[in-house]
């Protein structure tokens, strides 16, 4: 109770180093040298530890695992250095309001709960002392899970794991402390001042331990209605309303969800502003809902159609990555019954509608609401202890809270979801029509597009994928046209929202995407009903309309997406650095500057009539298809939208500038006041490259991610995330370290040169680098390639990303394979020291937090203060370097800048 955090802080101190294996980092290098990668999580009741690895390693890596559980280390010098990881982590999810929320409506529980509890951890607690004995209490043999996926001997776990020790204490129980959130404070209004730009009214019931009716699954039954968004539902009628934009409903099933003192179930509403301003009748509508599912009780039809759905997707289901199947099935050791491991998250197996109706009837008691919104500033004056989060604490209205308490009266609109016509019936494999192929082929050609097609040979699946890009030169002419792009795209996805919702439930998914040359189209599920749902698309964006009502509730909330994406750092970061790198790019600020200086509803709608008059449309189907009804798909699109061809082919990439021989720094302020994190980003421009080029970087990254991690992290101590990348720009290679640090920890300026340092340790590191561990890690990086596609899913996105960059090249991972097989040690150092030699192309872009390292005296809580309201523009400051980077080349203003530098031709990598 008095070491907040305590469990997570252990869960990183077993990883470094035990008895047996001592080297602090041994075993994240052990298997980054054969091509594996690990990860740990903690939740309230339990930790999870993973680890994948090539099979011939997996004995070896089992046992330096196991040795964490057994001889963990845990010097005080590291200690000392990974309590700043972890305070680190915290300060990166200190901005996010869904952890802030969390840790307010922790905050209601009753004094002494362990909900109660601060569960990330801080640099100023004194773990050192108590990690022995919480070792010894949490990590006994008796509270293990093991899961094996591999066919491994019963006597290498016997063998490794058995030394484990088992103190004999009995599993923690922690069923005495129900009903955690019996307080006044729980039946309350809670206005809350967020980071972000956003109207949201979330609704909050602490409901009784739900883990024992995991066969019922009352919560899903009763999620799956008040989610629902057709006819009937809640959300459709308070988008009629013109109230809400979105919803959900549910159980996170997430340890701070669902554990054995209590299982959550809240509903959220993304609220529009006329929302806001009626976020009681909102609430009303809610409980308008709730009632009649507690009056008509749960409905058999209902049931069986969400256990059909569950049915199909479980015996249909694609293989998913190994690693996370086998932590999900680990958890499930811990949840159900041995008979039910594999099926016990997913299928539906007994109908009690008696345990669904207590739940029901639990819902139509008081409980919290959370009002979310930037209005709430100058009106929140209480601060959660640990996320400073702003908010106010009020009783419900009376009116509502009397109304609430009384047999009001039902909303006729609102009615259970009609008999879904999408779900599959259909399961039967269709023979092929045509040639079978290792690739896709072109199957149709004309002026107006092209289509790509491949039968599934492999998975025999009874799914497909369906995937198209409607390709338009109008739409990068002017930061207008990309903002009418975007609403455009927005306005249509939300007019599907109500009749596309039935085949989203049944399995069937879809997503348009406001591309940066053009609309994506993606489809896929159960190809029975599949055409169906692609041609609802198709139809709604052939006879595109809104309302001026519309139009303004999309717009309003574009503009808060644009603003909630400019005061992320890293997401500014990667704003500023390909704002600096790619010809002709608008600016997120550009888009947001626009959107505010305001759009007609008249050049909407002349942009929607322009762009759907030429285009060139490019189509990918794989799946359980043939080719003569893949091809009615292209042919659809093109007889629905009646668009001319293209007059000339359209790029669908960027020019890249050619960075100058030196080392360039672009440095600026973050947009949020209240937030001390900074981002850095030391990025290597290397220039148009062949795909032995682009093997050898990856190569290069693949060595470096170990030391770096190291190096920048365990040992310097700068912060959370650090990492290496391979860095493809619209066809130009490079590569880039970036590190994720805090103002109050430390300057920009010094994290990029301790960068520099690592990048000269590392040059040492490959040179001295033995043949034997060049070509372990060429093995490893071929087998990674090597790897065959877990589903479906896999195989599409590859081969769908060389169609939307109009590469082709779907043989591209056997080209690297080969091109990975003649690379020499050599290569590998002369490659690197070139571009770190006299002719480096260096851009180092910092977002730079707030904090005493960067001069800010005071610092504000993350939701104090924001650098500019919704209603304001936001412009970059850019700041000078200090005498630590006074050999850099300063971008203090980027347009300027760049309209001096040469532009690279368009560069594709095709050999």
């Amino acid at each position: 109770r008095d070491l907040p955090g305590l469990a997570h802080f252990l869960e990183h101190m077993v990883f470094m180093g035990s008895l047996k294996y001592p080297d602090e980092n041994g075993f994240d290098a052990f298997l980054k040298k054969h091509g594996g990668s690990d990860n740990a999580s903690t939740d309230c009741e339990r930790t999870v530890f993973q680890f994948d690895v090539q099979r011939k390693y997996f004995k070896e890596a089992l046992d330096r695992w196991a040795q964490f559980f057994i001889h963990p280390l845990m010097i005080r010098d590291a200690i000392d250095r990974e309590v700043e990881a972890v305070d680190s982590e915290y300060q990166l999810a200190r901005p996010s309001d869904a952890n802030r929320k969390e840790m307010l409506f922790g905050s209601l529980a009753r004094p002494g709960h362990p909900m109660k509890k601060f569960f990330w951890g801080l640099v100023t607690c004194p773990y050192a002392e108590n990690l022995p004995l919480s070792f010894s209490k949490a990590y006994f043999f008796s509270l293990f899970s093991l899961l094996e996926t591999l066919d491994t001997l019963e006597k290498w776990v016997t063998e490794i794991f058995s030394a484990i020790p088992n103190n004999g204490l009995p599993r923690p129980s922690f069923g005495h402390l129900t009903q955690p959130f019996d307080t006044p404070e729980f039946h309350k209004l809670y206005r809350v001042f967020p980071v972000r730009k956003v109207h949201s009214l979330s609704i909050t019931w602490a409901l009784p331990p739900q883990d024992q009716h995991y066969r019922v699954k009352p919560l899903h039954y009763i999620s799956w209605l008040v989610g629902h968004e057709g006819k009937g539902s809640v959300l459709s009628f308070l988008r009629k309303k013109f109230w809400a934009l979105a919803l959900y409903g549910g159980n996170g099933e997430t340890g701070f969800e669902q554990n054995s003192t209590y299982s959550i179930f809240s509903i959220s509403v993304t609220l529009t502003d006329e929302g806001y301003k009626h976020f009681y009748e909102v609430a009303h509508v809610v409980f308008q809902y709730l009632k009649m599912l507690q009056k008509r009780g749960p409905d058999k039809r209902i049931w069986e159609e969400i256990q059909k759905i569950e049915a199909n997707e479980f015996h249909y289901q694609e293989q998913t990555d190994p690693v996370d199947y086998v932590e999900s099935l680990c958890e499930n050791m811990q949840l159900f019954q041995k008979e039910d491991f594999l099926t016990g998250d997913q299928l539906l197996f007994e109908y009690k509608p008696n345990v669904s109706s207590t739940v029901a009837l639990n819902m139509l008691l008081l409980m919290p609401l959370f009002l979310l919104s930037a209005a709430n500033e100058g009106k929140c004056h209480l601060k959660e202890r640990w996320f400073g989060t702003q908010y106010s604490e009020e009783d419900i209205d009376k009116y509502w809270s009397d109304l609430w308490a009384s047999d009001f009266q039902l909303n006729e609109d609102l009615h259970l979801p009609e008999e879904n016509k999408y779900i599959a019936t259909d399961f039967a494999l269709k023979a092929p029509d045509c040639p079978e192929s290792e690739y896709p082929v072109k199957i149709l050609s004309t002026q107006q597009g092209c289509l790509w097609y491949r039968k599934d040979d492999k998975f025999k699946i009874p799914k497909a994928y369906i995937r198209f890009h409607l390709i338009s030169p109008l739409i990068q002419q002017s930061a207008e046209n990309v903002v009418l792009f975007d609403t455009f795209v927005n306005i249509l996805t939300h007019n599907l929202a109500e009749p596309a919702y039935e085949a989203d439930v049944a399995q069937l998914e879809y997503k348009l995407v406001a591309g940066e040359h053009g609309l994506v189209i993606r489809v896929k599920g159960f190809n029975h009903k599949l055409p169906l749902l692609f041609q609802l698309i198709i139809d709604h964006l052939s006879d595109f309309s809104f309302t001026p009502a519309v139009f303004e509730m999309i717009t309003e909330q574009l503009k808060k997406t644009y603003f909630n994406i400019l005061i992320k750092p890293e997401t500014l970061a990667k704003n500023v650095r390909l704002l600096i790198l790619e010809h002709g790019r608008w600016s997120m600020i550009d888009k947001y500057e626009t959107l505010m200086k305001g759009l007609s509803i008249e050049s909407l709608s002349s942009f929607v009539k322009a762009f759907k008059s030429q285009l060139y449309v490019e189509g990918l189907v794989q799946g359980n298809f043939t080719s003569r009804e893949s091809k009615d798909f292209l042919n659809y699109v093109v007889q629905k939208l009646q668009f001319f061809p293209l007059p000339h082919p359209c790029p669908v990439q960027f020019r890249v500038v050619d960075l100058p021989n030196t080392h360039l720094l672009c440095k600026v302020k973050a947009l949020n006041k209240g937030d001390a994190n900074s981002e850095v980003t030391v990025y290597y421009q290397s220039g148009a490259r062949s795909l032995r080029e682009y093997t050898l970087m990856e190569l290069l990254v693949m060595h470096m991610e170990e030391p770096c991690f190291d190096f920048l992290r365990t040992k310097q101590t700068l912060g959370y995330h650090v990492y290496p990348t391979c860095r493809n720009t619209s066809g130009i290679l490079g590569f880039s370290v970036t590190v994720a640090t805090q103002a109050t920890k430390y300057n920009s300026e010094l994290v990029d040169k301790k960068i520099e340092d690592f990048l000269s340790f590392f040059e040492e590191k490959i040179k001295h680098l033995t043949e034997e561990a060049f070509s372990t890690q060429v093995t490893a990086l071929i087998k990674l390639k090597e790897c065959e596609d877990s589903h479906l899913g896999e195989e599409v996105d590859r081969n769908w990303n060389e169609v939307v960059t109009q590469q082709y090249l779907f043989d591209r991972l056997a080209r690297e394979i080969e091109a990975l097989k003649s690379l020499t040690k050599a290569d590998l150092v002369d490659w690197f020291q070139a571009h770190r030699g006299s002719e480096s192309k260096v851009l180092s872009v910092h977002v730079v937090g707030f904090g005493k390292h960067e001069g800010d005296s005071e610092v504000p809580a993350v939701s104090d203060e924001q650098n500019s309201s919704c209603g304001e523009i936001p412009q970059l400051t850019f700041l000078p370097p200090s005498s630590l980077m006074t050999n850099t080349t300063s971008i203090k203003d980027i347009k300027a800048y760049t309209s001096a530098l040469n532009v690279l031709p368009y560069h594709k990598i095709l050999k």
